[in-house]
């Protein structure tokens, strides 16, 4: 039953959805994810920590570079069976829309400037 709290607990809050969905797109680092959701890092690292925990998002380092994406290897049946059923989801709403059309504007080259 612990499994299952968790990824529900991820899923109660608005932003945490939205990153789930930013990363169904594309691979994003804090930066992308800060600039998409106009939020402060410190608060989307919390978010993407959370959604590690439940499972459902992991990271690679890539030299200077986090990179996180959906945990579709999760062996957490609970979050495999949200990330799919997630691809459905929302793809209606408005919020979720222009977040998704604004990424391919977002360049972590420039935000982070490294």
């Amino acid at each position: 039953m612990k499994e299952l709290v968790k990824v529900m607990k991820a899923l109660s809050e608005p932003n945490r959805l939205k990153i789930l969905k930013m990363l169904q797109q594309k691979t994003l680092c804090v930066c992308e994810i800060k600039e998409a959701l106009h939020i402060a890092q410190p608060t989307v690292s919390k978010h993407l920590r959370i959604l590690e925990e439940a499972e459902l998002v992991r990271f690679e380092k890539d030299g200077l570079w986090v990179n996180y994406m959906l945990d579709e290897r999760t062996r957490n049946a609970y979050a495999r069976s949200i990330l799919k059923d997630l691809k459905e989801w929302l793809s209606d709403d408005k919020e979720i829309q222009d977040i998704i059309a604004n990424l391919s504007g977002i360049q972590r080259e420039i935000i982070c400037k490294k």
